[in-house]
């Protein structure tokens, strides 16, 4: 019998199909990860420090080692997202595309004409990235997915990567369960305490350690009974906690909280107000088939993610404390702020809600008890394909809008840019809105792409994408008439004379003059009146004062 004969007859494979070597799971990339960031800096030093010895010693052509120990908290949460990427949470989609000044490849199959994009700049798996910026801005994720898919497990690296061990970790995990008291979510009071006060406030509550931690995890939400779910809000949302009127504040910390499904699919309902505090939602995607291999090798070294988690990537509480604060210093150049103040306008206005101009949102609507789709029959001479405003149920909330806020400066800051793009915004916008906006699935613009019913990530993406093109075509950057309006008001109003004040209040009236005759009441049009009004209103009292005056 031959060797080849030999080694299939015992199990063996051929030479030429033994298996590779094995990835090292400890091994962390090298810095730079990202190498076109702006923001990996380099240690800085004043000229005293050259001469009491405290000065860094790394320099410019220093080997890549020292330079990779320098850099900031935004390349370790690079170097973080790697190495989760490739040895923790077996992820291989690449959702969140970003590209270069070369455009993408664009690969289409037979069926239904799904695409495939190549993307030719550095792009990531929404299912890792999404946690770590939530990680880094102090939010409140969901995760949503069938059970076993990694929703915990991500929830846990996120703990283990603020410093904590996996011990502590485990140990601060709320599971939700149907019997779950306030008591079990957040202390008891003392028994002695109890027998001996004479006075509610000598009562001392044993508050539970999890509410002092920079991580919160609460696995499974959706089975916490309603009254302590209220509990939870007033913690997740107020940052404080009371007992038999004693309070702790539990201060600032990322939220990571799981279920298995987002519709109501728990032992208990979760309460509205809870479910809009979470900030963004993760998807937990099916397992590919083809990274089984990954699975053999757990399996034969039992060797569990968890445990291997380099101290390179684990922050300390200063670089924690520094990425926020860089993180918020992160500009929105002003035209990319006012192409997302456009996006948003979008979607409250309904014309048919009210009478009076200002009430005229889907919340009155709501109030009133009544729902869109009954409202959005009736004809109100507009193209309900065209305008963004007949797709939603709702609009987007000052909160809502605060988070997208907090979410683009985090993607640009993980990127390493300098500033806030509309990539940033094109890409992090669906995950902040797929629970906080609503789809009308009665609305026409549904009926020629079914498929945007099921997926509201891309029905938000394409939201964005034809609010851009619709400002684009207006040439708003131009067209719009806040623009000057606003830059002169903004001069301040002291010392205007009142023959000032009233070629400004005339100014105004022209311009919702024009408006009206240019346009009908559009989503965006109404959000500029409105504006117009309020500059309107200022310079009217300004100038009842200049009266009083004499």
């Amino acid at each position: 019998m031959g060797k080849k004969q030999a080694q299939r007859a015992h199990g063996a494979p051929p030479a030429k199909d033994a298996p590779e070597p094995r990835k090292n799971p400890s091994h962390v990339s090298t810095s730079p990860v990202n190498p076109p960031s702006k923001r990996v800096e380099m240690p800085r030093f004043e000229v005293e420090q050259i001469f009491d010895g405290s000065a860094s010693t790394v320099a410019a052509g220093a080997p890549a080692a020292a330079i990779d120990a320098a850099v900031g908290p935004d390349e370790k949460a690079r170097k973080a997202y790697f190495w989760i990427v490739n040895n923790a949470i077996i992820s291989p989609y690449y959702d969140i595309e970003f590209n270069s000044s070369r455009a993408p490849v664009e690969i289409r199959f037979t069926g239904v004409g799904s695409k495939l994009t190549l993307p030719t700049d550095q792009s990531y798996s929404s299912f890792v990235l999404l946690p770590l910026l939530n990680f880094l801005v102090r939010k409140r994720a969901l995760f949503i997915g069938g059970p076993g898919r990694g929703k915990t497990a991500s929830a846990l690296l996120m703990g283990l990567l603020a410093g904590y061990s996996m011990k502590e970790v485990k140990q601060a995990v709320q599971h939700g369960q149907p019997q779950m008291t306030i008591s079990d979510l957040l202390g008891n009071p003392l028994p002695r305490d109890l027998l001996n006060a004479k006075q509610m406030e000598e009562v001392k509550i044993a508050w539970r350690k999890w509410i002092d931690m920079r991580i919160k995890i609460v696995d499974e939400y959706n089975r916490i009974p309603t009254r302590t779910q209220s509990a939870l809000l007033t913690l997740l949302a107020d940052g404080y906690a009371e007992v038999l009127d004693q309070v702790v504040e539990c201060g600032e910390s990322a939220w990571f909280l799981t279920a298995n499904d987002d519709l109501g699919g728990g032992t208990y309902q979760v309460i509205e107000a809870l479910k809009d505090r979470l900030d963004i939602v993760v998807i937990a995607l099916n397992f590919n088939s083809f990274f089984l291999d990954d699975l053999l090798y757990r399996v034969e070294t039992g060797q569990k993610p968890e445990n291997l988690v380099p101290r390179d990537i684990v922050f300390t509480p200063e670089e924690l404390d520094r990425a926020f604060k860089d993180i918020m210093s992160i500009p929105i150049p002003k035209p990319v702020l006012r192409r997302l103040e456009f996006f948003t306008a979008q979607f409250d206005f309904c014309d048919l809600a009210a009478d009076t101009l200002e009430y005229k949102s889907k919340d009155v609507i709501r109030l009133a008890g009544k729902t869109l789709s009954e409202v959005c029959r009736n004809d109100c001479g507009r193209d309900k394909v065209k305008n963004l405003c007949s797709q939603t149920q709702n609009g987007i909330s000052v909160r809502g809008r605060l988070t997208i806020i907090n979410f683009a400066k985090a993607m640009a800051y993980f990127r390493g840019n300098a500033e806030v793009d509309l990539d940033d915004l094109r890409q992090i916008v669906p995950w902040l809105l797929r629970e906080k906006l609503f789809p009308n699935l009665e609305s026409p613009a549904f009926e020629a792409a079914q498929l945007l019913s099921l997926d509201r990530i891309a029905w938000i993406r394409k939201l964005w994408d034809d609010s851009l093109e619709l400002y684009e075509r207006l040439d708003w950057d131009n067209a719009d008439p806040l623009i000057s309006i606003e830059r002169e008001f903004n001069q301040g109003l002291d010392g205007l004379a009142t023959a000032e004040v009233n070629r400004r209040l005339a100014t105004i009236e022209n311009a919702i003059a024009k408006l009206a005759k240019d346009s009908k009441l559009l989503a965006y049009v109404y959000d500029t009146a409105l504006r117009l009004k309020y500059f309107h209103q200022r310079y009217s009292n300004y100038l009842k004062w200049l009266e009083f005056r004499g």
